[in-house]
């Protein structure tokens, strides 16, 4: 029984580890990559869209590439670490896409309000990012996390 709960636990963080560790992860690769040589797909989501796709939604299977083989590789080698890790870069993902696409861009339209001042923040310091339409000069990054600065400057109605 000990040792099932410390395998769950191991799971558990393994998942959440990768979940955190893929914010990282996306700054990085949002500062250096996208506003770099991918700016080529990246600038389509500094513009005005046309239609309901843009060139920038091809990330999301560049993405979904290490989450599916880790998921594969651990399903077939009996639900080991790697399908906790492939686990959690898929729930960042789904995080992402709900944050990202339907909370601050509104693709969908839900959640057009909100009271909560962390989330007013994200909003506000995204479109900041946004206010830049260029390769270079955006400031930023990051998609789940807000920095303090932005949430002193962003967090009040």
């Amino acid at each position: 029984m000990l040792v099932a709960c410390m395998l769950i636990l191991i799971h558990v963080l393994v998942l959440a580890f990768f979940f955190f560790f893929m914010e990282g992860v996306a700054w990085f690769t949002h500062k250096y990559i996208m506003h770099g040589f991918m700016w080529i797909w990246h600038k389509s989501h500094h513009t005005a869209r046309n239609g309901v796709f843009e060139k920038n939604d091809l990330f999301v299977f560049v993405f979904a590439i290490p989450s599916f083989l880790l998921i594969s590789a651990g399903y077939h080698s009996g639900f080991n670490w790697m399908f906790f890790a492939g686990l959690g870069i898929a729930f960042y993902g789904i995080a992402y896409f709900l944050v990202h696409d339907v909370f601050v861009h509104q693709r969908i339209s839900w959640f057009k309000k909100t009271e909560f001042s962390y989330f007013r923040a994200m909003r506000r310091t995204h479109y900041l990012h946004h206010s830049y339409h260029q390769k270079k000069g955006a400031e930023a990054f990051g998609f789940l996390f807000v920095s303090k600065k932005f949430r002193k400057q962003f967090g009040r109605g």
